[in-house]
């Protein structure tokens, strides 16, 4: 009198593989985006500054990590010194050259 009936629930749709492949592809989609956006185009200019770095010789004009601007005196596996006046070197690592400058920008 006090207890309802209890009716058995409807069978669950078919096609349930179908909704957890839709449920996925917005993150599928996602990271597609992100790799075309954000990681594709890093490691593109990380290998440039990999090739730009090997590609370094002796009186090159470049620009280090910090701004100061110099050029190449002597050239080591992964140390340059670079001559940012006369009589002035400074030891610095391969990797902290930001930019080769054309010739003639440093006098």
């Amino acid at each position: 009198m006090f207890i309802s009936s209890a009716f058995a629930q409807a069978a669950a749709p078919a096609g349930g593989a179908e909704s957890s492949l839709f449920s996925i592809l917005p993150l599928v989609l996602m990271f597609v985006v992100l790799y075309f956006i954000m990681i594709r185009p890093q490691m593109k200019k990380q290998k440039e500054h990999k090739t730009m770095v090997e590609a370094l010789a002796k009186g090159d004009e470049v620009v280090i990590a910090g701004g100061v601007i110099g050029r190449v005196a002597k050239l080591s596996d992964s140390i340059l010194h670079v001559e940012v006046a006369d009589g002035v070197e400074l030891q610095v690592q391969r990797v902290s050259v930001l930019q080769v400058l054309p010739k003639g920008s440093y006098k």
